[in-house]
């Protein structure tokens, strides 16, 4: 059995390839509410690039000397029954890394991340 960095264990369902089993548990929860007709448009892992001034933020490395494109990869998205827009992350452990591109998505796309 083979874990990630974190003690996650990656989980293949319906099609899909999850991160960790709480990921997985809740998309299974996510589709019953769609189901129930309590959320629609469930979306996996949309993701977000920024920019500020309308210049993109990168990341540059040795293997990217150009620079790529820092991008926030979310777990889940829908919208509720209100009509509302939800951002979902489903987290276990939180790094460093994801804290800051999560307050650059409520700064730079207005969208607060909803950790479950």
């Amino acid at each position: 059995m083979s874990y990630a960095k974190y003690r996650n264990k990656p989980t293949h369902y319906d099609g899909h390839r999850f991160d960790s089993k709480r990921e997985l548990k809740r998309y299974q929860e996510l589709q019953l509410l769609v189901r129930a007709g309590e959320i629609a448009n469930l979306e996996l892992q949309p993701s977000w690039s920024f920019s500020v001034d309308g210049v993109p933020v990168v990341i540059r490395s040795q293997g990217f000397p150009n620079g790529r494109k820092l991008t926030y990869r979310a777990d889940f998205s829908y919208t509720d029954k209100n009509g509302t827009p939800v951002i979902e992350d489903a987290k276990g452990f939180k790094t460093p890394e994801y804290k800051i591109k999560k307050a650059l998505m409520e700064a730079c796309h207005g969208i607060v991340v909803k950790e479950v």
